[in-house]
């Protein structure tokens, strides 16, 4: 999930280019409704959402069985070691500081997706406003 229209356009095109869908979301709400019908293999989630942050939504996010076992992961700009503990503590899996790196996304996905995508396993990310959500 991401709350700024154009990183979200820059982050969907490099989730893309490595080969997942993607699935955007602009606000906390959406995100929800989306990991809950979608079943993502990976939430990117931003901290400053426009109607909660990404600690709140995870919290939602990690409390429902349906989205529960989606690992999140932090992608945000801000710095702050209180927001980086609030977010673990949630059970955020990874806190990355924007911008993030084409190399350093890959990885992350693999590492939390278990792999890089076949042609025939092609699983979406979805992304919104608190940032990207993976299925």
């Amino acid at each position: 999930m991401e709350d700024n229209k154009d990183s979200l356009e820059i982050l969907g095109l490099r989730v893309t280019a490595i080969g997942y869908q993607v699935i955007k979301a602009r606000n906390s709400k959406e995100a929800i409704a989306f990991a809950e019908a979608e079943g993502p293999d990976l939430i990117f989630m931003d901290m400053e959402l426009p109607d909660a942050d990404g600690v709140k939504t995870t919290a939602i996010l990690k409390q429902n069985p349906k989205t529960s076992r989606i690992p999140v992961v932090a992608l945000t700009a801000w710095m702050s070691e209180l927001w980086r503990e609030k977010a673990l503590k949630v059970g955020i899996v990874s806190y990355l500081l924007k911008p993030v790196s084409p190399q350093t996304l890959k990885q992350t996905i693999e590492k939390f997706t278990n792999g890089s995508p076949s042609p025939a396993d092609n699983r979406p990310l979805e992304f919104g406003s608190p940032y990207w959500i993976g299925n």
